[in-house]
């Protein structure tokens, strides 16, 4: 692997090299690397481009990371990943996606992960997303997640893009059965002349099933971003979803947030804010010695942390 990919690996799964445990590494496109444990298996999907991914009922404190990384311009690619997480386990996944292209060629890829997270089992997921090169060919990242939780199942993901994408529209649906439970936290910001297009359609199907979806964005320079939540409670549940993002320059954001209730007894909640940095937080920071510029980078930071 050469050293742009290794940055590449480090920026969007934190790895300074091999990991431990389990792991499958694509890199343009191809196998760079794959380990198995006694409970957790990869296996080479027949059908499509792609792998499953076995866990075991009952395996605790064990990860898999799978991150995909492109430094070839003009590569495109759709990658199907399907997750089957044992009954009362305990694990973490760690995915995500770095493009490098230094090309005039658009560089793309599109992923369909889908997870079955079974009884009294809990999922924490860590997907990033990131983009760099001085090519003119775009960086296309175009995710989609499919969830089903199981009765007393848990899903914590944590969803991040904060530079390089050109384009991008993330999609996350999710069934929820007898006391499952779904956190999403999404961090997002877009500069320059890039769109952003989320939507998160959660369906609370078994009783006392809950969802708590929150986003964070921040919206640079002449960038576009829309968020869509469609939460459907369908059963005595709790649903919650969140928007808040900072707009900047000359920047569009749209939030679209749907709330139904199917049930008498499904309490959901919709909250959505834009607006752009204070001038008093500006000032504050300034005060104590920060640029301008300065102070703005530390208000995101903060707000994206």
């Amino acid at each position: 692997m050469d050293k742009i990919l290794e940055e590449m690996l480090l920026k969007v799964a934190d790895l300074h090299g091999i990991p431990e445990g389990a792991y499958n590494i694509r890199a343009n496109g191809e196998l760079a690397g794959r380990s198995t444990t006694a409970n957790i298996d990869i296996v080479t999907r027949k059908d499509k481009s792609g792998i499953d991914v076995y866990i075991k009922p009952g395996t605790k404190k064990e990860s898999v990371h799978i991150p995909v990384i492109m430094s070839k311009s003009g590569l495109t690619e759709l990658v199907c990943n399907d997750f089957y997480i044992g009954d009362d386990s305990d694990v973490t996944i760690v995915a995500g996606c770095g493009i490098h292209n230094s090309g005039s060629m658009e560089s793309r890829h599109d992923g369909l992960h889908r997870f079955f997270v079974g009884k009294n089992a809990k999922l924490t997921y860590i997907e990033k997303h990131y983009g760099d090169g001085d090519g003119t060919g775009g960086r296309v990242m175009n995710p989609k997640t499919e969830i089903t939780i199981e009765e007393g199942g848990s899903m914590e993901m944590e969803t991040v893009q904060i530079k390089g994408i050109d384009s991008t529209k993330r999609e996350t649906v999710a069934h929820l059965k007898e006391n499952a439970k779904l956190i999403v936290q999404e961090r997002l910001m877009t500069h320059g002349k890039q769109s952003a297009e989320s939507r998160f359609d959660v369906s609370m199907d078994g009783e006392n099933a809950s969802a708590n979806i929150i986003s964070r964005s921040v919206a640079r320079d002449s960038s576009h971003q829309i968020f869509f939540s469609n939460l459907q409670g369908n059963s005595p549940c709790a649903g919650h979803t969140e928007c808040d993002a900072i707009i900047m320059d000359d920047a569009k954001i749209s939030s679209l947030p749907e709330i139904t209730a199917n049930h008498p007894d499904a309490a959901l909640i919709h909250e959505a804010a834009i607006g752009k940095i204070a001038g008093e937080q500006i000032i504050k920071l300034m005060t104590l010695g920060l640029t301008e510029e300065e102070a703005e980078t530390q208000i995101v930071n903060g707000f994206l942390k």
